[in-house]
């Protein structure tokens, strides 16, 4: 008898946001496991596989981006699952522990409660003829970490993480050694307690890596806790937006700001953000501008950073880039940009005095500027760190000052006087950093280098 094919899984990489969504496959019926927003990117793996969604599932009430389940369902005709505890107001299955989901003869999948990241979390076993290969674990069980369990609120974090620690046991205990898993977060999303190790893993592998399955309860609880750091303020509008049913994608290109619109929008201290590489950005921008480029995580630090439902104008090289920010923007719930300009900074410009740009340095030069030898930058009279309270904790430059880029806006009165030369951990958050510093009329210096090299260029650090 000839082996039937495996079941396929595509991934779907956010990499921006940290999150991955899943297309599981039998070459004929599909399942789409926690849909991004932009959802033609789904629509596209289903075609390359000659699939037809059937299912489309959402471990839980996402925090950290706008969910495309709904509209994926709505425009394919699919089935839409999700926890009958969180009682959505829109037309779907409400889902229990234990609820088996038969798309195929081949293809099942098996609901599974593992509350944890949130109260009501499923994660979903994907059975092949009946046969477990694999679990979609959401926000729970990650790549040697699990979800964090503090975005509902302070008040439940203890609670949630003891179920965390019981959940990724009841999928340990569940299912084979070599099982797959495939988590939605943990690639870099605010939405993982720490840092995920690793491209793919199976139940075996963690068992003998992940906390949650070799610490006991107490402990993996305290260290869980402990290692916490802050999150997005754009997370706080993404679950009621979830929940509600977010509205249909709208990607139609913004207002095109002529260069004297966009010189008024800064007059306004309007957000305007440029969207080209920190590199560009040094070299020559409009004054006023925010450095937030497409070659870093623009939407996580722009939707931070801002007051939701400020009007924000993108300025990129071509048209191309301000479709690639808006893809990005609608994924956290910005949906129409005021307006967007493209072309060179001397092109957009009003005037030529409205053209700046950044010095930069290395960590070595900053070594030399605090023995006194600024070698013709500023002088170092501040040194800011805009890294997260854990990087800071971990090791800082002796005498820094500390605000973390997501507070920077709101606190840059605090910055000491004097020339500021400013760090992060590569160079992209200190650029942007850079950006508000200058707009409140502050002389900056970009430290464009890896924090990995300071101490080996002779800068003192300490924790």
């Amino acid at each position: 008898m000839t082996a039937l094919p495996r079941l396929h899984v595509e991934v779907v990489e956010t990499s921006s946001l940290g999150d991955r969504s899943y297309l599981a496959t039998d070459g004929h019926r599909a399942v789409v496991i926690d849909p991004q927003r932009d959802v033609d990117r789904v629509l596209a793996a289903a075609g390359r596989a000659g699939a037809r969604i059937a299912l489309v599932l959402e471990t839980h009430v996402h925090n950290d981006y706008v969910s495309g389940g709904l509209e994926l369902a709505r425009l394919t005709g699919a089935e839409y699952g999700i926890a009958a505890a969180d009682e959505a107001p829109f037309a779907h299955r409400p889902l229990r522990d234990g609820d088996l989901l038969e798309v195929t003869d081949r293809l099942r999948v098996r609901a599974v409660a593992t509350p944890g990241h949130t109260f009501h979390h499923l994660s979903y076993v994907l059975e092949d003829a009946g046969e477990p290969v694999g679990v979609f674990t959401g926000g729970s069980l990650l790549y040697g970490t699990t979800g964090r369990t503090d975005l509902l609120g302070e008040q439940h974090s203890v609670e949630l993480a003891r179920h965390q620690h019981r959940s990724a046991r009841k999928l340990a205990d569940l299912l084979p050694a070599g099982a797959q898993i495939w988590p939605t977060h943990g690639f870099g999303s605010f939405c993982s307690a720490t840092q995920a190790s690793g491209d793919s893993s199976t139940i075996g592998e963690q068992r003998a890596a992940n906390p949650a399955l070799s610490l006991a309860e107490q402990d993996f609880v305290e260290t869980t806790l402990a290692g916490l750091d802050a999150y997005p303020a754009y997370y706080a509008h993404m679950g009621a937006r979830n929940i509600a049913g977010p509205a249909p994608l709208d990607l139609r290109a913004p207002a095109e700001a002529t260069p004297g619109e966009l010189a008024e929008r800064l007059r306004r201290g309007e957000w305007v953000v440029d969207l080209r590489s920190r590199k560009a950005y040094v070299e020559s921008h409009l004054a006023g501008t925010v450095s937030l480029g497409l070659d870093g995580p623009m939407a996580t630090w722009l939707g931070w950073m801002i007051e939701w439902g400020s009007p924000i104008t993108l300025v990129g090289e071509s048209g191309e880039q301000i479709a690639d920010a808006q893809r990005e923007l609608v994924r956290i719930g910005i949906d129409q940009p005021a307006a967007a300009a493209t072309g060179q900074p001397a092109q957009l410009a009003t005037d030529t005095a409205q053209l700046v740009s950044t010095p930069t340095a290395t960590f070595a030069e900053l070594a030399a500027a605090l023995g006194g030898d600024p070698g013709g930058l500023p002088s170092a009279d501040v040194v800011l760190d805009v890294r997260t309270n854990n990087e800071w904790r971990d090791s800082h430059v002796d005498g820094a000052v500390h605000i973390p880029l997501y507070e920077l806006a709101r606190r840059v009165d605090e910055v000491p006087a004097g020339s500021v030369w400013v760090h992060c951990g590569s160079g992209y958050r200190a650029t942007a950093a850079a950006s508000l510093l200058e707009s409140a009329g502050r002389t900056a210096v970009v430290i464009d280098d890896a924090f990995a090299a300071a101490r080996s260029s002779g800068v003192v650090l300490t924790s």
